[in-house]
């Protein structure tokens, strides 16, 4: 992408990783800033006719009884920044809060929030600079609107808090200064307009499900170089059985399998070596692609999201009507991430079993722990210790947080989403995964070395041999002990990366 065209309409999540990730300039849409421009002329009559709107000339919350004057109106927006920037904790990621700026823009450019299109010009121009604000990770309740998060960064576009520039920690208006920026003074409404909507949790929660999307297809990848090192029994992929149970899922991943083998000499046949192989073989379609269609929903849910007006009170400027409602709250996102990280602890028990069974001699047939010399050599031994670790973690993050509720706000706010930590909880479950991921794929190709010690040419499949490959530009073979920390690290990398993906699928296509 050269550039992403900001509208409110039609931003995707690869938009948002090619902004937030790969620094591609963003740009307000000339039909979005028209748009902006007329909700803003609405709130210019409403405050000009002095009547009472929730959030343009009264208080908000459990205050919204309360009645502000126009002279009061611009003290009240920067009031509302400074009162809920109440977050704690580690700042979020850099990509995220990138992420997080985007979005908000992106909402406001959809034209119902009663801003300047300036503001939201100036939104993305902290994007395009690469002025990133300092933005805690805990204190949202999705509820609201991810309120703290969007306070810390917009107070930014004030000249407060904080942001990165470079690798500085600045003031944010030293910030600004520094890529010849000025702060806004923020006129009615837009300070509530940027602080009420779910920017924190997509933007985490975004991430995360891209993430996710590559991590998963590189466990295919895996599980494929898995059944060549344990030659496995590949009639368990054969089309005609996933065509008479046709979840879209099961179908696809059954269908990876059979493109990353095509041409593998090592994998078998009924009955050659044994009938039938256990499940964390043979039920990989049926596994895997439950997680693939858990993620499309996921994906769905927060691309819909994303392009979704999500403040309060929003503005009808062709119906001269301003609604107040509840379009702040996250649950949709919070269901959506539960799911995934649901899926991917369901995901990360499989490839556990994978480690394990390539690892035990009693099972594998391949020397103790797959290293040669044992006894002497522990070899990956501790590899299936972390494996195990990573996935008992990926249970605890699959509890819910949308199942959970808190009240607030003098319980004006009786029901909040938890969004917040569904998208912290997902995030942190898809690195866990792609450490998973990567440690079966250690495993495998030094059992698929032991296996075939004069050259694994002629026996694997155009797809493995490909990935085999991109693996071991990065990690050697173990032939003894030697620390182990930094080849996992490496092995995780490349499988969040979607270095040993990409090698797979520029021999056999991509995988769906």
């Amino acid at each position: 992408m050269d550039v992403v065209w900001v509208d409110g309409q039609s931003l995707t999540l690869a938009g948002v990783v090619a902004v937030a990730r790969g620094r591609v300039p963003a740009r307000l849409a000339p039909a979005a800033r028209d748009a902006v421009a007329r909700s803003r002329d609405q709130v210019t009559t409403l405050v000009a006719a002095g009547e009472p709107v929730y959030g343009i000339t009264t208080g908000v919350g459990r205050l919204a009884e309360v009645v502000i004057s126009a002279e009061e109106s611009r003290e009240l927006q920067h009031n509302l920044l400074a009162s809920h920037a109440a977050g704690v904790g580690r700042p979020m990621d850099r990509d995220a809060a990138r992420a997080l700026v985007l979005l908000r823009a992106n909402a406001l450019a959809r034209g119902h929030s009663g801003v300047r299109p300036e503001l939201v010009e100036h939104l993305l121009e902290l994007v395009n600079r690469d002025v990133c604000p300092v933005v805690p990770e805990q204190g949202s309740l999705g509820a609201s609107g991810d309120l703290q998060p969007l306070a810390h960064m917009a107070l930014v576009l004030v000249g407060a808090g904080e942001a990165w520039v470079g690798d500085r920690r600045l003031p944010g208006g030293r910030a600004l200064a520094e890529v010849g920026l000025a702060p806004v003074s923020l006129e009615a409404k837009e300070g509530l307009a940027l602080i009420n909507g779910t920017q924190f949790m997509t933007a985490v929660g975004g991430l995360a499900a891209w993430d996710a999307g590559v991590v998963r297809r590189t466990a295919d990848v895996a599980a494929a170089l898995t059944a060549e090192a344990w030659r496995g029994i590949a009639a368990a992929y054969d089309p005609r059985l996933h065509a008479v149970r046709p979840h879209p899922g099961q179908t696809a991943v059954a269908s990876n399998l059979r493109r990353l083998l095509e041409g593998s000499r090592s994998v078998s046949r009924p009955g050659e070596l044994r009938v039938q192989d256990p499940y964390s073989l043979r039920c990989v379609p049926q596994v895997h692609g439950a997680v693939r269609d858990a993620l499309a929903f996921t994906a769905v849910s927060l691309e819909r999201e994303i392009n979704a007006a999500t403040d309060n009170p929003l503005l009808f400027p062709e119906a001269g009507v301003v609604l107040s409602g509840g379009n702040f709250h996250g649950q949709p996102v919070a269901v959506a991430l539960d799911l995934l990280a649901v899926a991917l602890a369901g995901l990360g028990n499989m490839v556990e079993r994978r480690v394990d069974r390539l690892t035990n001699p009693e099972l594998s047939g391949l020397p103790p722990f797959l290293v040669p010399r044992g006894g002497l050599h522990s070899g990956l031994m501790l590899a299936q210790y972390t494996a195990a670790a990573l996935a008992a973690e990926n249970k605890l993050l699959a509890a819910p947080a949308s199942v959970d509720s808190i009240p607030v706000s003098a319980n004006q706010e009786d029901h909040v989403s938890m969004g917040a930590a569904a998208a912290r909880k997902a995030r942190d479950a898809v690195r866990n995964l792609a450490h998973l991921v990567g440690i079966e794929l250690l495993c495998a190709c030094q059992a698929l070395d032991l296996r075939y010690p004069k050259g694994l040419e002629a026996w694997l499949g155009k797809g493995t041999l490909a990935a085999y490959r991109a693996f071991r530009e990065r990690v050697a073979f173990l032939d003894a002990d030697r620390e182990l920390g930094p080849d996992l690290e490496a092995a995780g990398r490349l499988v969040l990366e979607g270095r040993v993906l990409a090698a797979a699928e520029a021999a056999v296509g991509p995988l769906d």
